[in-house]
């Protein structure tokens, strides 16, 4: 047990590095197990309202100490997946308390196949936020804000979404599209946003369900936003969002099928 863990802490290792998230200087083995145990949690594999093993059983199988479980719970506590009560124990939350824009949530979400619920209501505050926040940004972008967004669009060209540095040129995009509108509530959640765009475009090209190029689509947004055309701006967005949405819900492609090159 305490080998498979090492390596399990390992492999989790790798993943937080490339992908980022808010664990931050706790990626140690408290980091670890509330990556473990978060992973399962947003799976659906620890269903709401189940109370965890106690203290000491956990520690066991894990072969680690009480102050790294008692810390792997307070980073789970602090994201809105557990709560802990005297006499109750430790137990699994509702969805609606999870801290869903968490970046560490969103890696654990993408890392299998999301849930079908969460992610429909993921594209459906897309709908709800980003084609008026793509109707402002076409009225209040300043020239280096879309000289930016033309750059990330080069960039997505050129090294496609099958790459880091395309799919980070995507999240510049979308980033820079919200900071346009100049609304700074849009501003202040677009941090989490463009994290979930990000992930779910990691997700579709894991999965090999990028073979659409995408790429059109946000050179539709773009000319609508240089344009200062609003309902285009807002009518082009949707329909990237709308896409996007079909390409995640589509069927997975077998792993020995032959990639092609493909951008979002």
């Amino acid at each position: 047990m305490c080998f498979n863990y090492c390596l399990f802490c390992t492999l989790q290792s790798i993943s937080l590095i490339v992908g980022g998230g808010d664990l931050g200087s706790k990626t140690g083995i408290p980091g670890m197990i509330a990556s473990e145990i978060g992973s399962k949690i947003v799976s659906g594999a620890l269903k709401p309202g189940v109370v965890l093993d106690g203290e000491v059983e956990a520690c066991g199988e894990r072969s680690v100490s009480r102050s790294a479980y008692r810390e792997a719970v307070r980073i789970l506590v602090a994201k809105g997946l557990l709560e802990s009560r005297p006499k109750v124990g430790t137990r699994v939350t509702q969805v609606r308390s999870w801290h869903l824009f968490d970046t560490d949530l969103l890696s654990w979400m993408f890392a299998q196949e999301p849930p079908s619920d969460l992610l429909a209501n993921l594209f459906e505050l897309r709908k709800l936020i980003e084609p008026e926040a793509a109707g402002l940004a076409a009225v209040r972008r300043s020239p280096q804000q879309l000289a930016r967004m033309g750059s990330a669009l080069e960039l997505m060209t050129r090294d496609t979404l099958h790459t880091e540095s395309g799919r980070a040129a995507d999240e510049v995009f979308h980033s820079t599209l919200l900071s346009a509108s100049e609304n700074i509530f849009l501003v202040t959640i677009s941090t989490g946003i463009t994290a979930a765009i990000t992930w779910s475009t990691l997700f579709k090209a894991r999965t090999h369900r990028l073979d659409r190029d995408a790429l059109p689509d946000h050179v539709k947004v773009f000319e609508a936003i240089a344009a200062r055309d609003v309902n285009a701006a807002r009518t082009t967005m949707l329909s990237l969002i709308n896409l996007a949405y079909s390409d995640c819900t589509l069927p997975r492609t077998r792993a020995n099928a032959p990639k092609r090159r493909a951008r979002r």
